[in-house]
């Protein structure tokens, strides 16, 4: 993976101001860009191009979306931005929905055209970690990939495939920038370990 595409899901809206999240977002840049990736974002509440953005996830190797867990899932502008920009993709992202009645052995999501490239979820949320990992909490032992599984089922689709993913916890109950900075800066070290010659 040489080229990245990174995209900041930070919203002001209610008590949350973005800041976090545009912070991890500019970190992953920093981080990044000196492990000599080649980068493109896009702050997707200042506003962006849906040709555009089709052109960068085909120009990308893998995406990093940046974001917080709003009311069990993606904010709506994050929503907005993948209905609109997938949907634009059609013929280059993704074919159609896989299936053929010239070939009925062929399954539903395999129409996708993205084979190769990848994802990473970077996400902020003021729930415990315990809360997705413990099956007698709220999340019920699902992990936030089970939280988010509509997410990679919409990349699966792509033929796509996942990296790990990095998630801050209790970032409004009991915040500790500091330490969730260095575990951001851990994470993209080990999933990204393989950096580009200069």
């Amino acid at each position: 993976m040489k080229k990245l595409l990174l995209l900041n899901g930070a919203k002001a809206f209610g008590h949350s101001h973005g800041r976090l999240n545009t912070t991890l977002h500019d970190i992953a840049t920093e981080h990044l860009s000196h492990a000599g990736f080649e980068l493109r974002r896009t702050t997707i509440d200042a506003g962006y191009d849906v040709g555009t953005e089709v052109k960068n996830y085909l120009w990308a190797d893998a995406v990093i979306y940046q974001f917080p867990g709003w009311w069990m899932d993606v904010p709506w502008i994050v929503k907005k931005y993948l209905d609109e920009v997938l949907t634009a993709g059609h013929g280059s992202l993704y074919a159609n929905d896989g299936r053929s009645r010239a070939h009925p052995e062929r399954k539903y999501g395999s129409g996708g055209l993205a084979q190769g490239k990848k994802y990473m979820i970077s996400t902020t949320w003021n729930a415990p970690e315990e809360a997705f990992t413990d099956p007698g909490q709220f999340f019920e032992g699902k992990g936030i990939d089970g939280v988010f599984f509509p997410f990679h089922k919409a990349h699966e689709f792509l033929s796509m495939s996942r990296l790990p993913t990095f998630m801050a916890n209790n970032v409004i109950k009991s915040p500790t920038v500091d330490a969730t900075i260095e575990r951001y800066r851990a994470h993209l070290t080990t999933v990204f370990a393989q950096a580009p010659a200069a």
